[in-house]
């Protein structure tokens, strides 16, 4: 096994990152008084841009704002199809405050996402002030900037999704002070989205591929990456045509593919496959997974004693996901695993209740075959995949439903179908725009099951009142969750809270 190249450059990389965001009092687009960034000639951005992607996979808090419980709240728990998980007694509140949706402000875990959120702004706004005043315009710089922005881009799609109007912070920070900006609006922070995916598409490598035609960069963003990325925050906002336009641009690329098996793309096998967009990158060589490792897997596996001590045993499929599955539908059995069944390597699951929960997420269930290669237990080697090319053939065939035009809706239904027949499942015909849309509803809800698609795409098609009623969704200002508290406060009466809160 590889070291992932983000990874090679890690913490020493954070602390170049951090080492430029303190010492003056107010924001100068000027060069830097510091001599860690005074230093940097053209194309020496690479550590900072390097330590970007670290922070995905930052072990600074067993908690993160990336790939971590405050990230299964925000992105998992409030949709029907997963829960808390875990024991019952086991962080229970986070089950009352997320499934129940009886949010809280004050609780810690929004602290943390928010917080996780900025940081990574932060660095990402040092690095493009560094190069905006050191006048770094060669190609490899204007990459590494690049980079800066659809990260930027991608934490500030995540924030407007969950709290609504947030801070609009796209400069440098050199105090804390700096930092206390009340909200932009919604159209606001979108606009800066754009701007900044439209210099990532400029600006990024259609590819990383070496002179041996390898990836020499597996994980490392692409333009395609930032198309996928900007597709989606137009399909948000119901720029049918712009989103469009930007998933055919990838399929018409021939870069990307469905793998045959659904499942490969929970494999080990299947990381920075044809169908990876965008992949948090976990170092999987046995050194590295037995002393670090990554939580992403384990705060998702099986929470279980002996062999089955697999994890903690959060996010969890809730029964309307079970019970919704076609008979024939192959991402079922890719995606819930059973209690009391048999694991689908040979190894019987324990059932409940000697185990707390009757399923579990599949996606994230450890290899044997990589338990035995690393010594590892506990799968601390999956890779976090944020972005496959069948999201792009669904927000392809979305945005082409709603644009219409015969050769559009011709085109849906390909693409559609493309993604069921992987599934197991047969072709189908649709003869009205609702069809079509229901269809690809239901599509995207068991193609990303338990990854953190579903709350956001019943808010955006207004359904989520009539899904989540049952649970605890009772009006409107659900969609958002309160700004946390301790922003609130920190802030000093500048930033007011959501509606409702």
């Amino acid at each position: 096994m590889k070291y992932r190249f983000v990874k090679i450059f890690g913490w020493a990389m954070i602390v170049i990152a951090f080492s430029g965001m303190f010492g003056c009092k107010k924001f100068l687009d000027r060069k830097p008084l510091n001599a860690t960034l005074e230093d940097l000639n053209q194309g020496g951005l690479e550590g900072l841009a390097f330590g970007l992607y670290s922070a995905f996979t930052d072990r600074n808090s067993a908690y993160h704002g990336f790939s971590s419980i405050p990230w299964f709240a925000m992105h998992s728990f409030r949709d029907d199809d997963a829960m808390k998980g875990s024991s019952a007694s086991d962080g229970a509140d986070w089950g009352v405050i997320f499934d129940g949706f009886q949010y809280d402000k004050a609780h810690w875990s929004s602290s943390i996402y928010w917080d996780q959120k900025y940081n990574l702004i932060a660095k990402t706004n040092t690095l493009i002030q560094t190069a905006d005043s050191l006048d770094l315009i060669d190609a490899a710089s204007l990459t590494n900037v690049a980079e800066a922005k659809f990260f930027r881009a991608f934490t500030y799609f995540d924030l407007v999704r969950v709290y609504g109007e947030v801070p609009k912070i796209d400069f440098r920070i050199y105090s804390a002070n700096d930092s206390k900006k009340p909200k932009a609006t919604v159209a606001q922070i979108y606009a800066l989205i754009d701007e900044d995916l439209n210099f990532a598409i400029a600006n990024l490598p259609n590819d990383w591929l070496n002179a041996a035609g390898n990836n020499a960069y597996p994980g490392r963003l692409t333009k395609y990456t930032a198309m996928a990325l900007h597709a989606k925050a137009k399909l948000y906002r119901q720029d049918w045509a712009g989103a469009l336009a930007l998933c055919q641009q990838i399929i018409n690329s021939g870069k990307y593919g469905l793998n045959p098996g659904y499942a490969t793309n929970f494999l080990v096998a299947g990381e920075n496959s044809k169908e990876s967009l965008l992949e948090v990158q976990a170092a999987n060589d046995k050194s590295s997974v037995a002393t670090t490792g990554y939580e992403w897997g384990v705060e998702q596996g099986v929470r279980g004693a002996g062999q089955w001590d697999l994890g903690w045993g959060w996010n969890t499929p809730t029964d309307n996901l079970v019970n919704a599955y076609a008979a024939n539908d192959k991402r079922k059995a890719a995606t819930v695993l059973f209690s009391g069944q048999d694991d689908g390597y040979g190894k019987l699951v324990p059932d409940y209740p000697t185990i707390p929960r009757l399923y579990w997420n599949k996606k994230v269930y450890p290899e044997p075959s990589m338990q035995e290669a690393t010594g590892v237990r506990q799968n601390r080697w999956i890779n976090h995949s944020l972005i496959r090319y069948s999201d792009v053939l669904l927000m392809a065939a979305e945005a082409a439903n709603e644009v219409g035009g015969s050769i559009n809706e011709t085109n849906a239904t390909t693409w559609v179908n493309m993604i069921r027949s992987r599934a197991g499942l047969t072709d189908v015909a649709f003869s009205t725009k609702a069809q079509m849309r229901t269809a690809i509803k239901q599509e995207r809800r068991f193609e990303f099951a338990m990854e953190g698609e579903r709350f956001f795409d019943l808010v955006r098609w207004g359904d989520a009142s009539s899904v989540l009623s049952s649970l605890g969704y009772n009006n409107d200002c659900k969609k958002y969750y309160p700004l946390p508290q301790a922003a609130i406060d920190f802030a000093g009466g500048v930033l007011v809270q959501n509606p409702c809160y």
